[in-house]
């Protein structure tokens, strides 16, 4: 009922205000379980994917939005309840993994539909990047639930880092027919079959969403641009310095 009040409240809100458009929401079945393996562009995905379909949709979310002190932290906690998300431990990656594919698994049995970003985390500059066979896959196999490909368009240019107040603007969703992997049922613990079966959503999600794929991990992609910055800031400083140096002299 919560998740419900809260759809009603902010999806209408969301849809209201950006009118995102939609292209293959037969796609989504009217019941049973599914998984939806989106790209990530933005926080706002996970508001706007839910905010167009009829059905609920759960994702997982990292625990400190959850256990927060405080008023504000009971607040933060009660939303991201409210729309669907699960708390997941990610102090340990081997922990946190398996909490994800615990949880995803345990949605699934219920009938209902479960998110997952297969990158693993936003994406730095816009691109698809290469998907983490660990989740997706390995939940896939393990329930047998049919994987839709989910494409998440203009989402990042709503609310671009460092920006407070978002940009109006019509952000899109394509969703793509379902990906049956029956056929690598009893083969999730093979890490080749998880790379093909991961390799293969990604390459619908490429498809649906237009992007440039990079064939890195966006976690690798987000250090070496962490390296770069701090790379020029440490140039700027050193010829900001020589500048000085000479004018001195």
């Amino acid at each position: 009922m919560f998740y419900g009040a809260m759809k009603l409240s902010i999806g209408g809100s969301l849809k209201l205000a950006f009118r995102p458009w939609v292209e293959g929401l037969e796609n989504v079945p009217a019941e049973g379980p599914a998984i939806l393996a989106s790209n990530h562009l933005s926080f706002s995905d996970s508001f706007f994917l839910p905010a167009v379909l009829d059905r609920k949709i759960t994702f997982i979310a990292k625990q400190e939005y959850f256990t927060s002190p405080g008023v504000k932290g009971k607040l933060t906690a009660a939303f991201f309840k409210g729309v669907g998300q699960l708390p997941v431990d990610r102090s340990g990656a081997r922990g946190a993994g398996e909490a994800a594919i615990k949880s995803g698994i345990e949605v699934l049995e219920r009938g209902e539909l479960f998110g997952i970003y297969p990158e693993g985390t936003r994406s730095p500059d816009g691109r698809l990047y290469r998907g983490k066979p660990g989740g997706l896959a390995r939940v896939a196999l393990a329930t047998g639930a049919p994987v839709i490909p989910v494409a998440m368009i203009d989402t990042e240019k709503i609310q671009p880092p460092g920006k407070v107040v978002p940009k109006l603007m019509r952000p899109g969703i394509r969703i793509g027919k379902p990906l049956d992997f029956s056929r690598y049922h009893g083969m999730d613990n093979d890490r080749f079959i998880l790379r093909s079966v991961t390799d293969e959503v990604m390459y619908e999600i490429m498809k649906l969403s237009g992007q440039e794929y990079v064939d890195i991990y966006a976690t690798a992609a987000k250090r070496q641009i962490a390296e770069e910055a701090k790379r020029k800031a440490e140039e700027e400083k050193a010829a900001k310095s020589a500048g000085l140096d000479a004018t001195e002299k």
